[in-house]
């Protein structure tokens, strides 16, 4: 995974200076957009990291541009940057699904200790959608009759009870389950059990 940036959005170019100055301080990579629009067009959303965003700005405001990525399901862990008057914007756009708001004038410090649990968060995000399509992919492998045994063998049955349940020899549900477990890297029934439950879930 590339490394992670933080993405400042705000109009005021002395404030984004300061920001930029701020977090790069600590050995992280910013880059900065002085409107929403311009994010937009300019955001990669294969890029790790956090969007640190005014709440106002001329134009599209920060509460639009939330919701202009949640419309287009990019998850981006977004910190907003409020003054006193906007706090419960703030707070709609936490339960809107904002990652957290920070109230000028701020604690640098505060700044960067939430900006790196945004970075953590997004990371974890990423490796669990990354193991989710890993995990669709291998039970994509299976043929239909494989993926029968694997759910009889998942529901805990026996080989001989799979064969009875699906008119095979108890020798054919041995190979189509020793194939199961190539294909789903499984080590163990549990392992099966686990990876079943994990993609119900998903």
């Amino acid at each position: 995974m590339s490394e992670p940036t933080v993405f400042i959005v705000d109009d005021d170019q002395a404030v984004a200076r300061s920001l930029r100055w701020l977090i790069e301080s600590v050995r992280l990579k910013v880059e900065t957009f002085s409107s929403a629009q311009e994010f937009l067009d300019g955001y990669e959303s294969s890029k790790p990291g956090c969007l640190v965003l005014d709440v106002r700005m001329p134009g599209m405001s920060g509460l639009d541009l939330q919701e202009r990525l949640a419309a287009q399901r990019i998850q981006v862990p977004i910190i907003f940057i409020t003054g006193h008057g906007d706090v419960q914007m703030a707070v709609r756009a936490v339960q809107s699904g904002a990652f957290d708001f920070v109230e000028k004038p701020f604690n640098d410090q505060d700044l960067l200790d939430r900006i790196q649990k945004a970075i953590v968060f997004d990371a974890r995000r990423r490796s669990k959608n990354t193991q989710r399509v890993q995990l669709g992919s291998l039970f994509a492998s299976l043929t239909p009759r494989e993926r029968e045994v694997l759910d009889l063998v998942v529901e805990g049955m026996s080989n001989k009870a799979i064969a009875n349940s699906l008119g095979l020899s108890a020798k054919t549900v041995e190979v189509h389950r020793a194939k199961v477990m190539e294909k789903m890297h499984a080590r163990s029934v549990a392992d099966l059990v686990k990876m079943a439950i994990q993609n119900q879930v998903e």
